[in-house]
């Protein structure tokens, strides 16, 4: 008997109905595998894409806040800073106000010549020590009035002044800085009534006598 060996001669079912080539295995279509895989990394580009986006927008707003806050933080320590030199300057001014009658007393025992010994040497270190603090002492006799730094205590009338004029300090004013402490004390002297006119008519006449006298008709 010869065997039969199994697997050569048999041939795969065939379906009634269907042709040979019907049982013929299909390759798989590749078609439809390379199309799927484009689609796939397009999408996944694009969410890459949308989270890059939401993560530059993101960063744009934190950099903005902190730019902000930035902003605020300088602001306020100019605004500190600022009222720190304000409260050293009011504490300075007041400070020198209270020494205003101090030196106001130096300044008369030195215009009685009493200002000798120790106390010139006592009464020279305060007010260089004054000075150093940024006080200035002003109001001089001949300059004119000014009604925003001098307060006039008596006033006159001179032929010799062409304007409102300090003809005498009666207290020296004093200032910090920018800051007023106490305006000078003053005398002053306005022109004479009637000066100003005179003094035109006397202008007048003297350049008629030089052009010759007033015409005659």
């Amino acid at each position: 008997m010869t065997e039969e060996t199994p697997g050569f001669d048999e041939k795969p079912d065939v379906p009634s109905g269907a042709t040979p080539e019907d049982a013929e295995p299909q390759a798989a279509s590749p078609s439809s595998g390379e199309g799927a895989a484009p689609a796939g990394d397009a999408a996944q580009i694009a969410g890459l894409t949308a989270q890059l986006d939401q993560v530059r927008k993101a960063l744009e707003e934190r950099t903005a806040d902190l730019q902000r806050l930035q902003a605020e933080f300088q602001n306020y320590r100019r605004r500190v800073e600022r009222d720190r030199i304000t409260v050293k300057e009011i504490a300075i001014a007041n400070l020198l106000t209270e020494l205003l009658p101090v030196l106001d007393d130096i300044g008369r025992a030195r215009d009685h010549g009493e200002l000798v010994g120790g106390f010139k040497s006592v009464a020279e270190s305060l007010e260089t020590v004054a000075a150093k603090m940024g006080l200035q002492q002003f109001g001089k006799e001949g300059e004119p009035f000014d009604p925003t730094i001098h307060e006039a205590l008596m006033h006159s009338y001179a032929p010799d002044v062409t304007e409102t004029t300090c003809v005498a300090i009666l207290q020296p004013g004093y200032r910090f800085g920018e800051r007023t402490i106490r305006p000078a004390r003053v005398a002053v002297a306005e022109p004479q009534p009637g000066a100003q006119t005179v003094k035109s008519d006397e202008a007048e006449t003297a350049d008629d006598k030089e052009s010759g006298g007033p015409d005659e008709g």
